[in-house]
């Protein structure tokens, strides 16, 4: 995916939803400007799931846009698996990644977690019954030893 292509993306995404502007009119903050041209540029190219770990993560984290990151999370990464080739797991990816969105905005879900539940999801064992505890202790206030 390129920049344009992902700033199409994310107008589209929270043009509904865009109630103020940001400083420099293209809906950016400023730490989502550093944070978008800091992505890693690894000599060695990651595995897919990395990458769509990383673009999921930091959009939603670091408050890359005034508004919408969640949704422009989900949608950058809809369109990168669609332009990838993945086309059947972009649908279960829009269907479930709303609320993990949600829990990974509040940092509940930590970048680990939702590298597991991404690469489930590609491997289409995202039902898997560890991997839905581990989602479901992360989400609860459970403090081991109650």
């Amino acid at each position: 995916m390129t920049w344009t292509r992902g700033c199409r993306s994310s107008t589209w995404a929270v043009a509904p939803f865009r109630g103020r502007d940001s400083p420099g009119g293209d809906g950016l903050t400023r730490e989502g400007a550093t944070v978008c041209r800091s992505f890693p540029h690894f000599l060695i190219v990651p595995p897919f799931a990395e990458k769509l770990t990383h673009l999921f993560f930091s959009t939603c984290r670091f408050h890359c846009f005034v508004d919408g990151n969640k949704r422009i999370a989900i949608v950058l990464c809809a369109q990168m698996l669609r332009y990838n080739g993945y086309l059947v797991c972009a649908e279960t990816f829009l269907r479930d990644t709303e609320n993990i969105a949600y829990h990974v905005a509040a940092g509940k879900i930590d970048k680990e977690l939702l590298r597991d539940y991404l690469t489930a999801l590609l491997n289409g064992t995202s039902d898997d019954e560890e991997l839905k505890l581990r989602i479901i202790h992360a989400i609860s206030d459970y403090l081991p030893g109650q």
